[in-house]
């Protein structure tokens, strides 16, 4: 088992995976990278933010009876909701057709992240599947990850949906840095051909820093799997696809784990406070 790189903090590596539109394949990134962290030695949590239409439970094979709607009006805790998939991957599912996830308040919006920091079992990494669009609980579930991975693809729409979707994290609440995954590629160079037409606009207009992770290819076996109610990278681990998923793990593991607490409400941000006034006490 690969070394373990958490201390007595439990520091948590809080993921947003985002993207300027819908269709650009956020949800299968989401539940295929936590398999790949899993596959790892990480123990993974998923956060189904897309709260109105929700569906990481199904690339996973699983039926919630309890979500994310349970734990805000408070007949379940965030643990007691979380469907657990072979172990290391658990998942705090989000509800489908209830519309009134769709627009949470501020203070729900603060509840959830608490109810999720709250959770006894803290996992190595927290990914949260964000809804696309430029929601207030998409905005503040982003601002309060640690690491923003912005998904593209080939089509006009997702990438100016991208762009767009990275001023506003700019200009409105500070966040300058993040990765970008071309999904669905076509060819070994039309990721990075992607990559290179982002970052054209964001040097223009933007004060941002862009991190190519690489491409994930067009693969009929993603198809094939989500017939089956199963990810990809589990039903047929050997596939193109798969292997990409794998390769992008190994690069999300390596991404440094948080060591400060910061000003603004975050996921697991607590784990931090205690140590972070003991250094600077020091």
């Amino acid at each position: 088992m690969p070394e373990q790189r958490r201390n007595t903090v439990n520091p948590v590596q809080v993921i947003a995976v985002t993207g300027g539109r819908g269709g650009c394949g956020k949800t299968n990134v989401t539940v295929n990278l936590a398999l790949g962290l899993a596959s790892l030695g990480r123990r993974v949590m998923i956060l189904d933010a897309d709260l109105a239409l929700a569906n990481a439970h199904v690339l996973l094979g699983l039926t919630s009876k309890q979500t994310v709607a349970d734990v805000l009006r408070g007949t379940c805790s965030a643990e007691q909701a979380m469907l657990t998939f072979k172990g290391n991957v658990r998942l705090l599912p989000g509800t489908c057709g209830d519309l009134s996830m769709a627009n949470l308040t501020a203070t729900q919006q603060a509840g959830l992240i608490h109810a999720v920091s709250d959770i006894r079992d803290t996992p190595d990494a927290l990914i949260i599947d964000t809804a696309s669009g430029i929601s207030d609980s998409t905005m503040n579930f982003i601002r309060a990850s640690r690491q923003v991975l912005v998904v593209i693809t080939d089509e006009p729409a997702s990438l100016n949906g991208a762009y767009n979707l990275i001023k506003l994290l700019n200009r409105n609440y500070g966040i300058n840095h993040f990765h970008v995954l071309a999904n669905m590629t076509r060819t070994p160079h039309e990721g990075r051909a992607l990559f290179s037409r982002l970052v054209q606009i964001t040097d223009r207009f933007l004060s941002v820093v862009l991190d190519y992770l690489g491409d994930v290819p067009f693969d009929e076996s993603v198809r094939a799997a989500a017939q089956k109610r199963r990810a990809v990278f589990e039903a047929y681990p050997k596939s193109k696809c798969a292997m990409a998923y794998q390769k992008l793990a190994k690069k999300v593991d390596e991404w440094p784990l948080p060591v400060y607490p910061r000003a603004h409400l975050e996921f697991f941000g607590d784990n931090l406070l205690n140590p972070a006034l003991e250094r600077l006490a020091s």
